[in-house]
């Protein structure tokens, strides 16, 4: 196993179209991994398999390749003293739809290179990306990308990410020329500045003076740099102070590193992919900054009897097996992959592992590194190493597998919930078998993806994060899997919440000879407390014991919890999920004979129903974030046309010859807008829109949704 200060595990994540396949392909050319460079227009693209991803020419799910890069190099080739260090990629989608293969790579990943277009700068999905990076404490650089197209501006981007992500952006580079003319770049550090060469692919690169007309701004942000990097260390404050010109190019390198990984500072470099430039200088970069496993705290978990009780696994092959598996593959000749990220320990082809959350051993017949959608089978995992193993029984994300004698629990990943649904119906006999299998193996694969039956019409809905992901979903049910189906118009996926708290007792008794039912819950219900929001994001159920005295035994707790959770699937509106919910048991009594888990579960289930009535419900609807990219002179109908869909403007700007239109709307007004924008604009305006939160619906619209799903309710409390 090569040594672990020589890995680096980074994904590469941005917005749509800001050439992160482009990179990732001119990453695998340079390291000698892929002989011809595959393009993303053609469907060439290595990392782009699908044969959805390659008509499209986008990436629909998060691919991961391993190469070799040797490092330092002098104007693009090894010196004697080189090492090779080794890398573990993963290619992420910039759609929206497809958001969490970014959220799980992002929990398993040591650093980031965050791309930005030169042109477009910070774009709503870049700012995803950020906060998902955030989440997960991950180091990143910056990459502004597409520097040779018209409008490029590096200076203006590294402003943007300050401004708009409160970023502390640091140039590394400043371009040579920009646009049609750009060349190359100075580097800030040495001083000097490159020159890539087209004959060679950019292979390689020649050094050259600083031209003169930039001598000025090198002088300036060289300061910048240099200034930023000593405010970080006290060592080169002092040194900076009596003259900044005594700090070594290694120490600078030093400071930015540790800057870089404690998330205190960004380097930020430049380059055009698609022109093959800038690609090697952001590798030694990745290299220099980024950390290795060995860098990053040892992995927390929690002990599997007891969530209170921390656990730590440094990365290190003598420390017991942990990993977690972040995302599962059917492939149609091995069955079921499960890619995992090893934290600790070591794993052979061969052995057993525990799965933690079903409890049971699983015996891991084959383990591969992958390299797109091709397994190249190896012996043996270790520490900070990512691979994919073949033959589990039942292996779902975020699954930890661990040594069975050591169990651990590691933190799951934060799944977003579902804005959209899709009735489908298979449209034969032989089609309804197939469609069950089809679909548990896209759930199963896909955490975002969610399905239930339709009680009234018998039909299968499918809940996901946007139109185009459910596109993807029925083309692959089609293709893949051969299913034929019809499917409906596209619907909203509504939330439930209460806007008052009340008290309410609810007692249940049943009596039918011999032993009977009994259970006494007194309890409030109404909205999660804010702070405890804050401090568990993604979490619906805020669930408060107060009970003294022995009143209700301490068994019969975790009933009464399951029974409101169970309850809130179905809200007391429309039947839709209740969001932000907070129940405060502090009284009630049981029956020493009559009263059981049972009794106390359905007490809790009909207290919801006839409370939940009197806490002020009211029906919320998700809220979109809309940015339209237009032409001067359409901004006016574009504008009116997102006023008559209930838009909230939230600004206007303007970017290169074009305006930026930023405004909030409903998810329910915004089927087939991108049709519409096309005719309005004669297909000059572009749009892009993600989830931004959830709000009361208008009275008139929650009535509507409410007389349409009155039956849903009425069934559920009979």
């Amino acid at each position: 196993m090569s040594d672990l200060k020589l890995r680096r595990n980074f994904g590469i994540a941005a917005h749509i179209d800001a050439g992160k396949t482009t990179t990732t392909e001119r990453i695998l050319r340079y390291t000698g991994m892929i002989h011809r460079t595959g393009e993303v227009h053609d469907g060439g693209a290595t990392t782009d398999w699908m044969e959805q991803e390659k008509e499209r020419g986008i990436t629909i799910t998060s691919a991961a390749v391993s190469c070799q890069w040797p490092f330092p190099t002098q104007q693009g080739k090894a010196l004697p003293d080189t090492k090779k260090y080794s890398f573990n990629i993963i290619d992420t989608p910039g759609h929206v739809d497809f958001t969490v293969e970014v959220e799980r790579s992002m929990r398993v990943l040591d650093g980031l290179i965050a791309l930005f277009s030169a042109v477009d700068g910070v774009e709503p999905q870049s700012e995803t990306v950020w906060r998902q990076a955030n989440r997960y404490k991950v180091p990143r650089i910056g990459f502004v990308n597409k520097m040779d197209r018209s409008g490029a501006d590096f200076l203006n981007v590294v402003a943007q990410i300050k401004e708009m992500l409160g970023a502390k952006a640091v140039p590394l580079q400043l371009p040579i020329g920009a646009e049609d003319n750009f060349k190359g770049v100075v580097d800030l550090i040495t001083n000097k500045g490159i020159i890539w060469e087209d004959s060679t692919e950019g292979m390689t690169y020649s050094e050259v003076p600083i031209p003169e007309d930039m001598v000025e701004d090198v002088e300036y942000w060289r300061g910048q740099l240099i200034e930023a990097v000593a405010e970080y260390d006290d060592t080169l404050m002092e040194k900076f102070f009596d003259d900044p010109n005594s700090i070594s190019e290694d120490e600078v390198h030093e400071a930015i590193r540790k800057a870089c990984i404690d998330l205190s500072i960004i380097p930020m470099m430049c380059g055009s992919s698609f022109k093959n430039k800038g690609v090697q200088t952001a590798l030694d970069a990745v290299c220099r900054y980024l950390p290795s496993p060995v860098d990053i705290e040892a992995i927390e978990g929690s002990d599997v009897n007891d969530p209170e009780k921390k656990l730590y696994r440094k990365p290190d092959a003598k420390e017991p097996f942990s990993a977690l598996a972040f995302k599962i593959m059917t492939d149609p000749f091995v069955g079921r992959l499960a890619f995992f990220r090893c934290y600790s320990g070591h794993l052979d082809a061969g052995s057993y592992v525990l799965n933690v959350r079903s409890g049971k051993n699983e015996r891991i017949s084959r383990i591969m590194k992958m390299f797109a959608n091709k397994q190249n089978p190896v012996e043996f995992i270790e520490a900070g190493d990512i691979g994919a193993a073949v033959g589990f029984k039942d292996i779902k994300t975020g699954d930890t597998l661990c040594d069975e004698k050591n169990p651990i629990v590691l933190e799951n990943m934060f799944i977003p919930e579902p804005v959209i649904a899709i009735a489908i119906e298979p449209k034969t006999q032989a089609d309804v078998d197939k469609m069950g299998m089809a679909i548990s193996k896209l759930v199963e694969e896909d955490p975002t993806l969610r399905v239930n039956t339709d009680e009234d019409t018998g039909q299968t809905i499918l809940q996901g994060m946007g139109e185009l992901h459910l596109e993807i979903i029925i083309d692959r049910l089609k293709r893949e899997f051969k299913v034929e189906i019809n499917q409906g118009n596209p619907q909203v996926a509504y939330k439930e919440t209460f806007q008052s708290t009340i008290a309410h007792r609810e007692v249940l008794k049943k009596q039918t000879g011999g032993r009977g039912k009994f259970a006494d819950i007194e309890f409030e219900i109404g909205p999660a407390d804010q702070d405890w929001l804050k401090e568990n994001e993604g979490k619906a159920f805020q669930f408060v014991n107060n009970v003294v005295g022995g009143s209700i035994p301490r068994e019969f707790f975790p009933a009464i919890q399951k029974g409101f959770e169970t309850a809130m699937t179905t809200g007391v509106l429309a039947g839709y999920p209740v969001d932000n919910m907070k129940i405060r048991v502090y009284d009630g009594s049981f029956h020493n004979v009559d009263s059981d888990a049972m009794s106390f579960e359905l007490c809790a289930k009909s207290g919801f129903r006839t409370a939940g009535k009197k806490a002020k419900p009211v029906l919320l609807e998700p809220i979109m974030k809309v940015e339209v990219t237009t032409p001067d002179q359409y901004m006016g109908d574009v504008s009116g046309d997102l006023n008559r869909r209930r838009g909230m403007m939230e600004g206007m700007d303007t970017r290169g010859n074009a305006q930026v239109v930023k405004a909030k709307v409903p998810m329910s007004e915004m089927f087939g807008y991108v049709t519409q924008l096309r005719s309005l604009t004669s297909g000059r305006a572009a749009s892009t829109m993600e989830f931004s939160h959830y709000y009361p619906a208008p009275t008139n619209i929650a009535e509507e949704v409410i007389a349409k799903n009155k039956g849903k309710v009425k069934e559920e409390e009979e």
